[in-house]
């Protein structure tokens, strides 16, 4: 019977965050080191199981609060992942999502009390079950996304120069950038703000700081403009 729902399988339903960071030393992933069975003392992904009052997004959310410490953090479902045996304890599907966050913005004593790290993203180590594919999807994604949409700004400082959105976006892209085209590309976009203020540290002459215009992006979005990066 179609509607015998007490005879049917249950299975669990995970969600599984990949957490992507960003500072001077290039685009980093926040990792887990398990501190339980299966698998314990290795690496894995953020994540926890859904409850039975709230959506995978919810879920989502709670989770990065827990091991952040932040609220309204960009994040994107991805894939579902329900090979049979993908964890040897029970039946378990996991949807994954990716997260971009500043690597400033985090509560640093969360982190530590969960036993998390931030990983250069080509140095991090084998991860369990099936999240090192998560992991790779997860990059597709978000170098695909990053090549046509001007994404990310939220794993830069609110006052940010050219050369550090320049940097973001090569070590998302994983390639260099002609500098001249990307300013001439970002800036046709209008959709930052161009401050007063400068940054010293950059050179003697100083580099100007800029803040994103949340609003102007999101009017281009609505136009379904492509960046072509």
């Amino acid at each position: 019977m179609l509607n015998s729902y007490s005879s049917a399988d249950k299975v669990l339903l995970a969600v599984d965050c990949i957490i992507f960071g960003f500072d001077h030393e290039g685009l980093k992933i926040l990792l887990i080191q398990r501190d339980f069975e299966p698998e314990k003392g290795k690496w894995s992904l953020i994540g926890g199981f859904l409850k039975r009052d709230e959506v995978l997004d919810a879920a989502a959310t709670r989770i990065l609060n827990t091991y952040t410490g932040l609220n309204d953090i960009y994040m994107e479902q991805l894939y579902a992942y329900s090979e049979i045996d993908r964890d040897p304890v029970e039946r378990t599907i996991s949807v994954s999502y990716f997260a971009l966050i500043n690597i400033e913005n985090h509560n640093e004593e969360l982190i530590q009390n969960y036993h998390a790290e931030w990983f250069p993203i080509n140095d991090a180590p084998n991860l369990i079950f099936d999240h090192n594919e998560m992991v790779q999807n997860a990059i597709k994604r978000l170098r695909y996304k990053t090549s046509i949409k001007p994404i990310g700004f939220e794993l830069l400082p609110e006052k940010f120069t050219m050369r550090q959105l320049l940097e973001l976006y090569e070590a998302i892209l994983s390639k260099e950038l002609d500098k001249r085209n990307f300013i001439s590309k970002i800036n046709s976009l209008e959709i930052l703000n161009k401050l007063d203020e400068k940054d010293m540290q950059s050179s003697r002459k100083g580099s100007y700081l800029y803040t994103f215009n949340k609003e102007k992006y999101e009017e281009k979005l609505l136009n379904n403009f492509v960046l072509n990066l």
